[in-house]
């Protein structure tokens, strides 16, 4: 077997292996988010709480340790690194409020992107190929968004179980296309 060959059926199974665990991990994720939403949820909010104490604990090192940074800036880098570990740590601490505060925040923010995604495809309409479908998209998503906002735990709790199962059917995709994946390189 030439060295080529090797090459290729190492990077297919490479690829192959990928989209398994991927798939995987996805299945297991959208299983997850449809049994428990809320304890999934609490454990999304718990690795955003970590994530935001280890984002502290490297700002705070910079304006620490940093040899090259002025007094200003290290004093912000502290700061900040001080915020985010205090934020981790109430997060951390009341982990049922920082859920439900996350998915008010989430459900919020869906909404005015919906709005104004909903404004700018209107503001484009003069640019559009099909000016019927931009018309019925802006008028959907401003609804939805309106909609959101008038109810934003509702509107996550929904968007929520959506991404469970999206991510079940496309890790059942990908699990698929694993055993599939001929692979023309």
């Amino acid at each position: 077997m030439s060295t080529a060959s090797e090459a290729e059926k190492s990077a297919v199974n490479g690829i192959r292996t990928a989209l398994g665990i991927g798939g995987v991990l996805a299945l297991i994720v959208g299983i997850l988010i449809l049994v428990w939403p809320g304890k999934t949820a609490a454990v999304v909010t718990a690795i955003i709480a970590i994530y935001a104490i280890a984002a502290g604990l490297v700002y705070a090192g910079l304006g620490i340790f940093s040899k090259t940074k002025g007094g200003w800036a290290r004093v912000g880098h502290i700061l900040l690194g001080v915020l985010f570990i205090i934020a981790g740590v109430v997060a951390l601490f009341n982990l049922t409020a920082s859920t439900a505060w996350l998915a008010l925040f989430i459900g919020i923010l869906v909404g005015i992107m919906w709005i104004v995604e909903g404004i700018v495809a209107l503001s484009t309409l003069g640019d559009a190929a099909s000016k019927g479908w931009s018309i019925f998209f802006a008028i959907l998503s401003i609804i939805a968004g309106i909609i959101v906002l008038f109810s934003p735990v509702w509107g996550t709790l929904v968007l929520w179980w959506i991404l469970g199962i999206s991510l079940i059917v496309l890790g059942i995709i990908n699990i698929v296309r694993a055993f599939t994946f001929k692979g023309d390189l």
